[in-house]
Formats: C-alpha cells, sequence, structure tokens
C-alpha cells in the first residue's frame, strides 16, 4: 500500500504542475506593440478571463512609430489608452505597455531584464511571444527577447531583485503566416466562436491601428478614404476584416482543432492557434487539458 501511494505521489509531481479544479492560472502575453497580442490571442485572453484566470498584456514598445501623421510622445500616450480601452473590453486583468521606442526594439540584456521581470511578477504560468520570424524587426527581436528569458526567470542569480520563478512556464509562440525557417506549428487551436464578438471589439479599440495606420500601409490615403467614419459602421467594417476567409484552415491546423475537440471541430468557425516552444516547460496532452481548460470542457 505504502508503495501505491509513493507511486501515485511521484506521478502526480513529475509534471512541475499542481492542478486542481480550482486552480487560477497567470498567464502574460508578449508582444512587440501594443495590439500584437489582441490580434494573435485575444479571443482566447478573454476565454481565460471569462472563466476567472488572470491574463496579462505586455507590449514591449510604447508604439509611438506606428502611425503615417502621428508620433512620439502623444502617439505613444495615445496607444496606450487604446490598449487599457482594449484590456477593459476583453476582460484581462492588465495591459503593460513600456516605454521602448516603436521600430527600434533589440534583444538588449535591458530589454531581456524587463522581460524576465515581468515574467516573474505575474508569477506566470503561460507564457505567450511572436516567433523571430517574422516581417517586423521589432516582432523579431519581441520574439527572440522572449526565447533569451525562458530559461532565465528561474535562475536566482538573474534579476536578483526579482524572485525567480520555482518551475519553469509553458512557453507558446502565437501564430504566423511565415514559412522560413519552417511554418508554424499549431499544437493548440482554440475554438473562439463564442467571443468573437469581444476580440473584434478589443480590436476596436485600437482605433489608430485598425481604421487609420493600418489602412494607410496597405494603401495610403486612398484605403484610409475607403473607412467609414461612423462609428458602427466602421465597426461593421472591421469585423468583416477579422471573420473573413474562417473556412480557409491548414490539414495540420484543421487535425488539431479535431484533435482537442472531437465532434465538435465541425462547427467551430473562428480559431487561434499556438506553437509549444521547445524552451520552458514540456507539456504532455493531459498537461494541455488543464493549462487549457477551455478545452477539458468539450471533450467527452
Amino acid at each position: 500500500m505504502k508503495k501505491i501511494l509513493l507511486i501515485t505521489i511521484a506521478l502526480f509531481f513529475t509534471s512541475g504542475y499542481i492542478f486542481s479544479q480550482d486552480r487560477v492560472l497567470n498567464i502574460i502575453a508578449i508582444g512587440a506593440h501594443p495590439d500584437d497580442c489582441d490580434s494573435k490571442f485575444g479571443g482566447t485572453a478573454a476565454l481565460f478571463a471569462k472563466m476567472g484566470h488572470n491574463v496579462k498584456f505586455l507590449a514591449l514598445t510604447s508604439g509611438d512609430a506606428g502611425h503615417q501623421s502621428q508620433g512620439g510622445g502623444a502617439l505613444g500616450n495615445r496607444r496606450r489608452a487604446e490598449a487599457a480601452e482594449a484590456g477593459r473590453r476583453l476582460g484581462i486583468a492588465e495591459y503593460e505597455t513600456l516605454d521602448n521606442h516603436d521600430g527600434e526594439l533589440m534583444p538588449t540584456l535591458e530589454v531581456r531584464h524587463q522581460v524576465i521581470r515581468a515574467i516573474r511578477n505575474w508569477n506566470a504560468d503561460i507564457v505567450l511571444g511572436l516567433r523571430s520570424n517574422d516581417y517586423h524587426p521589432d516582432h523579431r527581436n519581441a520574439g527572440k527577447v522572449v526565447q533569451d528569458a525562458s530559461y532565465m526567470v528561474i535562475v536566482p542569480n538573474v534579476c536578483p531583485d526579482t524572485p525567480p520563478l520555482d518551475k519553469n512556464p509553458l512557453f507558446l509562440y502565437m501564430q504566423d503566416r511565415f514559412q522560413k525557417p519552417y511554418p508554424f506549428e499549431p499544437d493548440i487551436v482554440v475554438s473562439i466562436d463564442e467571443v468573437i464578438e469581444k476580440k473584434v471589439d478589443a480590436l476596436d479599440a485600437h482605433s489608430s491601428q485598425m481604421y487609420e495606420w493600418g489602412p494607410w500601409t496597405n494603401g495610403g490615403d486612398a484605403s484610409v478614404a475607403q473607412v467609414p467614419t461612423g462609428k458602427e459602421e466602421r465597426r461593421a467594417w472591421l469585423s468583416k476584416r477579422v471573420k473573413r476567409n474562417p473556412g480557409n484552415m491548414s490539414d495540420d491546423r484543421r487535425a488539431s482543432l479535431e484533435k482537442w475537440y472531437g465532434s465538435e471541430a465541425a462547427a467551430v468557425q473562428y480559431t487561434e492557434a499556438f506553437e509549444i516552444a521547445e524552451y520552458g516547460f514540456q507539456p504532455t496532452d493531459e498537461d494541455i487539458l488543464n493549462f487549457f481548460p477551455m478545452l477539458k470542457q468539450i471533450r467527452p
């Protein structure tokens, strides 16, 4: 009997995580700019928040270069306010925007230490970042600095002013479309059908990006002129773009969706996907169901 008990205890602690029905997870998503996390993780973040878990978005730059006619501190302040409103609409606990300059982010030791401290202070169970093969240098460097921090968050002599984590979090990459050196791998696919309107609302809060800067980068002033001016009309315009082509799903993404949702997968319209990083905690499928309780709810 004693031997069986010891084996049971050993298996219980093997993963380094103790999951219970009422466990509250701490999740931090780290992007380069205000709106990065909303675009790639907003729906899943809203689901986590709805279930009572603690979600934080962290933008490593102020976004002070992301506009065709505004810039500097005024734009940074505008984007910080937009981010705060987006976080409120998603229901997440915190949306922090750092003061590093947009377009100038580098994976320096200073920025790495900012990320290490942020992950530790949030006592993160899950850390989401960008892959380091993106079109934007800030995105690439934001991804690199999260990778560089992934082991260091448990090293006591690194940033000794902030207590290290006693376990390495689960590190995930947020979805992207880039193919080299290898395509994004959708290890986890989450249905966001029930919160798709919250995601649209959060992106709508980033008016400088959704209705001004984004259209301008895709066609200049002529494209901006095509954006509706009425509040309801432009949200409808944005909603159509966020929801477009929901059925265009790769075979591997569809297979992953079916893995986690079973027979329910056929009815899913809107998803967000995540790749398990080789850094940090390496989960089993059962661990994933505990880290993503919204998947567990609908499995038979």
